[in-house]
């Protein structure tokens, strides 16, 4: 992704080395079983999982590598607010921009207590997204999603739901969940993170135009996706696939809907509460 010299996001808030105390777990096993966990119940600032952290000290290196990828969120959230921006006057609508936080080890949200093991995530109490920058180092290592786009698309997956939050859609599905049995909505959470994952590729398609996108930053993308697909989260971590608990969708759907979008630049093709098969 060609980002070095383009204009970041003033909506981002660092919190860096303001984390809570607490448990060191962030960096352990533990944390990875808490990482997958959160991504199996849901990534929307619904389900943190309140395990403490703390901050780590870190090397000057370590501290550099992250503040380059600071500054390529920071971009990557400019992006996003300069599509969105124009997609929604296209619509009549005023685009809300969403705040970005960069916290390591743990933070309070609008949606409760979040560490470093819960992974990226939006909260639609705040409208804001939560991203501790050693998830970069989790995609990469642990989920085997190496590249630069690879995080942008967990950026515009994030952004995703701050567009559901402004189009309504969020607020219908916490109605929806003190309605229904947790089973139940399960089959509507799935269809929430596809349309997100939907409006990650309507972004990525409208960054093909502005000089960004290199050769294999949409394969990045798509690895990335396949890389946090329920069933294959569930065979890693447990060793058998339970699709009743499925909340995001198999790698398959969320490689297709992240390429629907990429392909079609089209809101309206998005409706996947909608569709008969995903």
């Amino acid at each position: 992704m060609l980002w070095q010299g383009r204009r970041g996001s003033s909506n981002v808030e660092d919190r860096r080395g303001m984390g809570g105390g607490g448990i060191a777990v962030g960096g352990g096993i533990l944390g990875v079983i808490a990482l997958i966990v959160n991504y199996l119940l849901g990534g929307s600032g619904d389900s943190q999982l309140p395990i403490p952290t703390q901050n780590q000290p870190i090397s000057a290196e370590e501290r550099a590598a992250q503040d380059t990828q600071a500054k390529f969120v920071g971009v990557v959230l400019k992006e996003t607010e300069d599509v969105w921006q124009q997609l929604f006057q296209q619509a009549g609508e005023q685009y809300t921009e969403p705040h970005l936080v960069l916290f390591s080890g743990s933070t309070q949200s609008g949606c409760g207590y979040a560490s470093a093991a819960t992974g990226p995530f939006y909260c639609p109490g705040d409208q804001k997204l939560y991203i501790d920058l050693s998830f970069y180092n989790e995609l990469k290592d642990r989920f085997g999603a190496p590249g630069d786009f690879a995080m942008a698309y967990v950026v515009a997956h994030e952004v995703g739901h701050h567009i559901q939050k402004l189009l309504g859609t969020s607020d219908k599905m916490e109605r929806l969940r003190q309605q229904l049995s947790e089973g139940e909505y399960n089959k509507y959470s799935v269809r929430l993170e596809l349309q997100a994952d939907f409006y990650a590729g309507v972004w990525a398609h409208y960054e093909k135009g502005r000089g960004i996108l290199e050769a294999n930053d949409i394969e990045e993308a798509m690895n990335a996706a396949n890389a946090i697909g329920d069933d294959r989260l569930q065979q890693e971590s447990r060793g058998f696939v339970v699709p009743e608990s499925f909340t995001h969708g198999t790698s398959a759907q969320r490689m297709y809907w992240f390429k629907k979008g990429y392909d079609t630049g089209d809101v309206k093709q998005g409706d996947t509460f909608g569709a008969t098969e995903l």
